[in-house]
């Protein structure tokens, strides 16, 4: 294998600077993360600032955030009440989404200890849906797990993971995508997208070359031994 060529900071740093970057597609970067984040007054302004369309509609932005709270308080009928207000073809056509809402009311139920509401609800409402996938009845069958290990602190973290935070915010984070995609906007913040393909090029580039990689902390080149 022939050796790496290297490239010296001061050619790296030119050649960076050479880089046209527009200041409208700097403009259209934030407004798209202020979107997707749910910045609704932040993205008002800078629309206003910016001279700049939104690619959405404002008062949609407040409907997902208001979605994404009462996912990550528990209160998942009033989740689904809200989606179907914004777009009631969301949930008739998504029924996997459908049934993450609805395994996630069951979570809810059981994590207040309403456990006869929670199998009333398990046989009424998921049982017929895991007839219907493997998935879903796979799915199914792991919260119902949670009914006998809710008291054992040895519980497997698969399991024991369906009562994390982290378990809402991701069910919010799926009904998120879901909304975003209805509104033909990207679901990922395209900064995120920018900077993985920034790792990608890098690590490709890494493999014949030696030469400052980018801290995207500060902006800073770092030269590498």
């Amino acid at each position: 294998m022939p050796p790496k060529s290297s490239i010296r900071k001061e050619e790296w740093e030119k050649s960076l600077h050479e880089v046209q970057v527009t200041k409208s597609d700097l403009n259209r970067l934030v407004m798209d993360y202020l979107v997707i984040e749910g910045y609704k007054s932040a993205a008002e302004e800078f629309s206003q600032e910016a001279n700049l369309e939104p690619p959405v509609d404002f008062e949609s932005i407040e409907s997902r955030m208001d979605i994404r709270e009462a996912l990550q308080r528990g209160d998942v009928e009033d989740a689904i009440i809200r989606v179907n207000d914004l777009n009631p073809e969301i949930l008739d056509t998504n029924p996997a989404l459908y049934f993450k809402l609805q395994q996630q009311k069951l979570i809810e139920y059981i994590r207040q200890g309403r456990i006869a509401e929670a199998l009333q609800f398990a046989q009424d409402e998921l049982a017929p849906r895991g007839e219907e996938s493997p998935e879903f009845l796979s799915e199914l069958e792991r919260t119902m797990a949670l009914l006998a290990f809710e008291s054992a602190p040895n519980a497997p973290s698969a399991i024991a993971e369906l009562l994390s935070p982290a378990q809402r915010m991701k069910t919010a984070g799926e009904v998120n995508a879901a909304i975003l995609e209805s509104l033909s906007q990207g679901k990922e913040v395209k900064l995120v997208g920018l900077l993985k393909l920034l790792c990608w090029g890098e690590s490709m580039l890494e493999e014949k070359t030696t030469f400052p990689k980018l801290n995207v902390m500060d902006g800073s080149l770092v030269e590498r031994g």
